[in-house]
């Protein structure tokens, strides 16, 4: 692989025109496809053939139910005063007549009509139903300005409005972001010397992420992609972008101070660092594209998605940036730097990177120095520490119904519909009864329902036209998002399983989350086991050896539970919360877990690769494990440390101003970033490998057979060596 890939540098060095002109063209192309093909992203969760998806699409088929999306606007009247009152009746009736001639708007029900009255007992509070022609997610931003003007036009009532039409898609490049952005930009401006060379390096991921995220947005005009696709595409596309050029501009700059001339010093580059990111990229890629195998479509769109926009990031690295760094020869050195003689004759063999750098690296010598020599401390503490941070997981509450943010009308129409009709008011559960006499069925069935704990209301039987199928709404007395909700689920399904005379189904937004939940558990052992063991194969073919890998995953276990851990610390217990511009505390987002292991896997596996790939190469070398070690660390760690606190940066920015579920995500992946790069692969990796000594190195004889993925690019110094000696 080194070979090939070194032939590929030299090739976009050689070529440097055709390969940038390629890129953009490239790049035109899907900005121009993203402009004119592209559709609209979905808002909701579920999984076809679940009990509750499957219910949904029977009641659409008997009830005729669906079709646009769909909003709730509250009206509350002055304490001690009614809506049905001679002074507030005629507002409501108003409202609703300037509700149904909104833009967009298809009807705008009387919550005061006698036929269908939607009031609350107590007369106080009462909302219409108003529905749109376009489906959920394609109501546009000016209809929903238009339905919250109509809201704040009410003298005298409190009017506040809620539901799936009111909701904007998340979007990606809000000022928080921005912010990301710029904080890589100084990190790469401060760990090349150089703004011009850190704007390229950021230029060449925008690149790849551009031509991978408007791809994603060219599908959505053939196919429902989640709303959440293209923000993580973006986001992991952008991250894994940087650092990758990172890697190989890092490389070319070590190999034009070892007094190579351009073009074999960028095809060097690629053949060493170049390897490094196509086993990093493939290890992510692995790890995301796995995530079909549980089985849910929109996680499988989510992780392949993900993952192609990786394969873009990685092919941009070894054809783009060396074409690039073609044009900027050795102008990426510092200016005292670029006189120093190229390497001109094969007799003359390069300085070893430990000359060329032999005045650098005084802070990750003590660094690494002291880890190795207080292992057994090092290791402990990593442990014990990471350990306690992941605590809080034991007490992690998950769910797909989202709240609202807490200063919006969405929050404030549902704190009054809770207040109006009571907790479980916004959660409703729908159970479908289909049968010949499902009416009766549905009618027999209700005293048993009503039994069951946490149960507020049922209402009576709704049969379609032939009478061949009836649904009733159960009201839960807890909210959606609660374990009493979910547990009510459950035992309605129990009760409902043993009906004669119908089929039953249990539906509603916590019937899905409970589905989605159920799946995702069933699922993630298999998923950990496929994503574990083929990412263990790549890492034994890398490392030619047993322990590093083992010693790797492991450690990506520790980085999972402190990530997890801080994030229910946050999200669902609070603290910190000012710091992340929280709203409100709550479950996390069902997928949490899982997408977490997904990425996180990946890019824990890329420090594992370009760290220890160096202090596997000093040790192939001929240096012992203790030196090797350190070598490998001072050589690696610079541009480890760099490409976390990018990556870091690239991720937190999406935490300040994050919509919906990508907030905690992306908190989640900001600190496994941090705690995988900065104490499992720079503290407890080098420790447990000290403690390893040679045995870090063994692989029984029966493996050595396995093909080696040349990462260091052993065999570019052997065809060096046989060029050397037939010229003498």
């Amino acid at each position: 692989m080194a070979r090939l890939l070194y032939r590929l540098g030299f090739g976009a060095h050689r070529r440097r025109l055709v390969v940038v002109l390629l890129w953009l063209l490239v790049l035109g192309g899907t900005a121009l496809g993203a402009s004119t093909l592209a559709g609209t992203t979905s808002g909701s969760f579920s999984i076809p053939g679940q009990e509750s998806t499957t219910a949904l699409d029977k009641i659409s088929e008997e009830f005729g139910a669906g079709g646009g999306a769909t909003a709730r606007v509250v009206v509350r009247a002055p304490d001690g005063q009614r809506v049905t009152s001679p002074e507030n009746a005629p507002k409501v009736a108003e409202l609703v007549r300037e509700l149904g001639t909104l833009p967009g708007v298809t009807s705008a029900s009387n919550p005061l009509d006698p036929k269908a009255p939607t009031v609350n007992a107590a007369q106080d509070v009462a909302y219409s139903t108003v529905t749109y022609e376009a489906e959920p997610g394609d109501v546009t931003e000016e209809q929903r300005t238009a339905l919250f003007d109509a809201t704040r036009g009410v003298t005298g009532l409190t009017v506040e409005a809620t539901g799936e039409a009111t909701q904007a898609p998340p979007h990606v490049g809000g000022p928080a972001e921005v912010i990301g952005v710029i904080i890589a930009l100084l990190v790469l401006a401060v760990t090349y010397g150089s703004l011009v060379l850190a704007g390229m390096n950021l230029l060449t991921a925008a690149v790849g992420v551009g031509i991978g995220a408007l791809g994603v947005t060219i599908a959505t005009g053939f196919m429902d992609l989640q709303s959440t696709t293209p923000i993580l595409a973006a986001m992991l596309g952008l991250a894994v972008g940087i650092d990758y050029a990172l890697f190989i501009i890092n490389r070319y700059r070590q190999e034009l101070r070892r007094g190579r001339d351009v073009g074999d010093a960028i095809g060097t580059a690629v053949g060493t660092a170049g390897s490094a990111v196509v086993t990093a990229g493939l290890t992510v890629v692995i790890a995301l594209a796995g995530l079909a195998v549980v089985g849910i479509p929109f996680l499988t769109q989510m992780g392949v998605a993900a993952a192609l926009t990786i394969v873009v990031a990685v092919l941009v690295a070894v054809t783009l940036v060396p074409a690039v760094l073609g044009y900027l020869g050795r102008r990426v050195l510092p200016r005292k730097q670029r006189t120093a003689p190229a390497e001109t004759s094969t007799e003359t063999p390069a300085r070893t990177p430990e000359d060329a750098e032999a005045h650098e690296r005084g802070f990750f010598r003590g660094w690494i120095g002291a880890v190795t020599r207080n292992r057994v401390v090092a290791l402990l503490l990593a442990v014990v520490g990471l350990g306690a941070i992941a605590v809080p997981v034991l007490s992690m509450e998950t769910t797909l119904v989202a709240a609202p943010p807490a200063d919006s009308s969405q929050a404030r129409a549902e704190k009054l519909l809770t207040d109006g009709f009571g907790e479980g008011f916004n959660g409703p559960l729908v159970v479908l009864f289909e049968g010949g006499n499902a009416a009766a069925t549905a009618a027999s069935a209700v005293p048993s329902i009503q039994t069951a704990d946490d149960v507020a209301l049922v209402t009576p039987p709704t049969p379609n036209a032939d009478g061949t199928a009836a649904m009733l709404t159960v009201i839960p007395k807890s909210g959606p998002a609660t374990a009493e909700t979910e547990q009510l689920v459950t035992d309605l399904r129990a009760r409902l399983a043993d009906v004669d005379g119908a089929t039953t189904y249990v539906t509603g937004a916590t019937a899905v989350s409970v589905d989605v939940a159920v799946a995702l558990d069933e699922a993630m052992p298999v998923y950990l086991a496929l994503v574990v063991g083929l990412a263990l194969v790549l890492l034994v073919l890398v490392f030619r050896s047993i322990l590093v890998p083992l010693v790797g995953v492991l450690g990506f276990l520790l980085t999972i539970g402190a990530s997890l851990g801080a994030t229910v610390a946050v999200f669902q217990w609070g603290w910190l919360a000012d710091a992340v511009n929280l709203d409100g505390t709550g479950p996390l987002l069902s997928l949490t877990p899982i997408l977490m292991v997904g990425i996180l896997f990946g890019l824990a596996m890329d420090y594992q690769i370009f760290l220890v790939s160096r202090m596997h190469e000093a040790h192939h070398h001929g240096k012992p494990p203790p030196a090797a070690i350190g070598t490998g660390f001072r050589q690696a760690a610079p541009v480890v440390v760099a490409a976390a606190l990018i990556m870091f940066s690239v991720f937190a920015g999406f935490v300040p101003a994050g919509e919906g579920p990508m907030k905690s995500i992306a908190f989640a992946l900001a600190i496994g970033i941090l705690v995988d790069a900065f104490v499992v692969r720079m503290v407890l990796v080098p420790a447990a490998l000290a403690l390893l000594g040679e045995k870090a190195w063994w692989l029984p004889k029966w493996l050595r057979r396995l093909p080696a993925l040349d990462v260091e690019g052993a065999a570019l110094e052997e065809d060096r060596k046989v060029l050397v000696d037939a010229t003498r």
